[in-house]
């Protein structure tokens, strides 16, 4: 019955410790053993969870860290982004949400430990997976293998982080809060792919780390049965999803939503979980369970110390009935599917099933009425000192550097007057072959169709019948990446844009093959944009801009321009972008990610049964929705007036359908806080204006309150 023990881990987290079970820095010390890890020769069960810094902005982090320690939690763990602190080689940048420093200081001083994953490979759907690009051009190198130029480049980056949290005197063996540290990441798969070049090269990344002389225990890798370490997920701003094909939205489901608001009532349930493993501490971290077997589907897991403490996990692994047993002489009831802990042995404090949290319900809701748009159409051939031709296709990345999601691709096609299709026949079929992510395709300077991949087939196949003049005819390819890879191996090998065949078929002499004529190649998709940076403070007064009847509506490549004032309050504020197509989005001159409406969801969204074992595609929710609606927009970015919203939309969308919402937490608990604490008797209005609408019009509501007088 071993497969069976795998549900306890919603509660262990098991990690691999390389090297040295005990390491110490005067006084303090760490250790480890295959039961827990001692802190100052105390012996603790420590639960962590993940919050990366980047993913939030530094006003947020008090409070996202004080959420966390209150439910439960006493480690914050979280990824070195490469990418954000060396984006040229030997240039760092550790300033605004890059501040690792302060985030782990601001740890510290809620009484909570780090456990600092420098990697420096992530994955983390992180844009190519938190390596920078200029890293893949390095002479002779390979990810993450036994390779010189890697190792030499990884090694130098680890030592820079690991010295900078020394000089700050961050690690727990000086005082600080770091415990642990991590180098590399989810290396199994890649470990198996590589064979005897990966097993050296993790024995080369151990023993660099060990020898940098930390003073606390280093851990690699990933075991299998690790529950989702996500705790507050965050915002992916500007450019920095990976995938392909990740969301702006970093939300992930997790005890802290996107905005850092209470999920509710996970965070609360797992509050109580995590309430009640401690108060197993003193048995867990004292030997191995003993397993009894309570029916056919039914066991009890008991811990004891020698000081006689004791602790059992009653478990229930069948999907569909509630189970009777006996333990102990002691009878217990198990909901399907279920744990129940026993921190003595004897009376159950949390079963897994049964939720005794808070529920509360997110709303957006509206607080413009409406924005006074400006509009800007980009020149589609202007070209200018950023231009360049030759003969053939280029590879996106290798051309822009991913300095831009865009790489134009142009070239003429001549077609002569005597063309059949001129006289009333079949308009020819131009087909296109992109390594991806998403195309559009002008034909003369008209949009005339667009294509895109997924997050399983990011590669991008265009066929489809143009309209062609006599005459020369320019045929214009907007490549578009949406993220770079994070993960697989060798991805910095992968491919994006137009790598072809391109061709045309249905002429005269039958088949055209485009691809090795010469293409004039723009390396920004927009020719004064970008480079007058419209999305600036600054740059928006640049070009001149239209309003009223000469807004530009679902027309491509446009920019739109407008001011808002803050409102009032401190809730969490995001924009509805429901009307628009897919493009990107700046706050006072500040990304707030790329948006894209038009990519839905997939999935099938039946029934919801949260029994049986765990995958990714159950209990979806919103398929063929938008895969995201809603784009957060930090409180910290916005000044009290004047703020400048700016859009660039590729497709074509109406901007008056954007708007501001304003995130409101329809908590009960609050509500009963508001009308009975303090008060000998209370009464409480079941109506939907005081709960934030009616859910369920024509059905009585009940309110079930539950008080405990200290």
């Amino acid at each position: 019955m071993g497969w069976k023990i795998a549900m306890c881990n919603a509660f262990c987290v098991v990690v691999l410790v390389l090297l040295s079970s005990w390491v110490s820095w005067g006084e303090a010390s760490v250790s480890y053993d295959h039961k827990a890890i001692s802190v100052n020769g105390q012996r603790r069960i420590l639960i962590s969870g993940s919050i990366h810094y980047p993913r939030s902005t530094p006003e947020m982090w008090p409070d996202l860290i004080q959420k966390a320690k209150e439910g439960g939690l006493d480690v914050i763990q979280t990824y070195v982004f490469w990418n954000g602190h060396e984006p040229e080689p030997g240039k760092y940048y550790f300033e605004g949400r890059y501040d690792l420093v302060k985030f782990i200081k601001l740890v510290h001083q809620a009484g909570l430990y780090v456990n600092l994953r420098i990697g420096p490979y992530a994955c983390a759907e992180w844009n190519f997976g938190g390596f920078p690009v200029w890293l893949k051009y390095v002479p002779g190198i390979s990810f993450r293998t036994n390779n010189g130029p890697f190792k030499a480049a990884m090694q130098k980056f680890t030592t820079k982080i690991v010295n900078m949290m020394k000089a700050e005197r961050l690690y727990e063996t000086q005082g600080g809060p770091i415990i642990l540290s991590q180098i590399e990441n989810e290396y199994g798969p890649m470990e198996y792919e590589l064979g005897a070049p990966g097993r050296a090269y993790t024995e080369w990344a151990a023993k660099m780390a060990v020898d940098l002389g930390t003073g606390v225990p280093w851990i690699m890798c990933k075991q299998d049965d690790a529950p989702d370490p996500i705790y507050h997920g965050g915002t992916n701003f500007g450019r920095t999803a990976g995938g392909p094909f990740i969301a702006t939205s970093y939300d992930y489901d997790a005890p802290l939503d996107e905005y850092g608001l209470l999920r509710q009532p996970k965070w609360g349930h797992l509050k109580d979980l995590h309430r009640a493993i401690k108060l197993c501490e003193p048995a867990l971290v004292s030997g191995d369970p003993t397993v009894m077997t309570l029916g056919n589907y039914q066991e009890a897991h008991v811990f004891k110390s020698r000081s006689g403490s004791c602790a059992a996990f009653l478990a229930n692994y069948d999907q569909h009935s509630v189970a009777k047993v006996s333990f102990w002489n002691m009878h217990y009831n198990l909901p399907p599917w279920s744990i129940s802990i026993l921190p003595d042995c004897k009376n159950t404090v949390y079963n897994t099933a049964r939720i005794g949290a808070q529920s509360a319900q997110m709303k957006m809701t509206p607080v413009s009425k409406g924005f006074a748009w400006q509009s800007y159409n980009e020149e589609l051939m202007s070209y200018e000192d950023n231009s360049f031709t030759m003969v053939g296709l280029r590879e996106q990345v290798n051309t822009t550097r991913d300095n831009t999601d865009y790489l134009w691709y142009t070239t003429d096609v001549k077609i002569d007057p005597r063309e059949g299709f001129l006289r009333g026949g079949k308009w020819p079929v131009l087909s296109v072959f992109s390594a991806g992510h998403a195309l559009h395709v002008f034909i003369n300077g008209q949009l005339s169709g667009t294509a895109y991949g997924s997050l399983e087939s990011p590669k991008v196949t265009f066929s489809k019948s143009v309209n062609l003049r006599a005459g020369v005819n320019k045929i214009s390819l907007l490549s578009i990446a949406v993220g770079l890879p994070n993960v697989g191996p060798h991805f910095e090998t992968w491919n994006a844009g137009v790598l072809g065949p391109v061709s045309l078929s249905g002429l005269n002499e039958g088949k055209r093959d485009l691809t090795w004529q010469k293409w004039t190649y723009k390396v920004v998709c927009w020719s004064k944009g970008e480079s007058l940076s419209l999305h600036s403070l600054s740059g928006s007064s640049s070009v001149e801009w239209v309003e009223g009847s000469y807004i530009a509506q679902r027309q491509p490549l446009t920019w739109y321009k407008t001011t808002f004032n803050a409102p009032s309050g401190n809730e969490p504020l995001a924009l509805d972008m429901d009307t628009m197509s897919k493009g990107q989005v700046w706050i006072n001159g500040q990304s707030i990610g790329r948006y894209w409406n038009e990519y839905k969801a997939s999935g099938n969204c039946g029934t919801c049964n949260y029994a049986g074992w765990f995958n990714e595609k159950k209990c979806l929710s919103n398929c063929g929705q938008a895969s995201q609606r809603w784009y957060h927009v930090p409180r910290s970015w916005l000044r009290p007036t004047g703020n400048l919203l700016v859009v660039f939309e590729e497709w074509g969308g109406n901007p008056y359908g954007i708007s501001l919402g304003l995130l409101v937490s329809n908590f009960r608990y609050r509500l009963v806080l508001q009308y009975c604490v303090g008060q000998e008797s209370c009464t409480v209005p079941v109506t939907p204006e005081i709960f934030g609408g009616d859910p369920c019009p024509s059905v009585m509501k009940k309110l079930s309150v539950e008080a405990v007088c200290s």
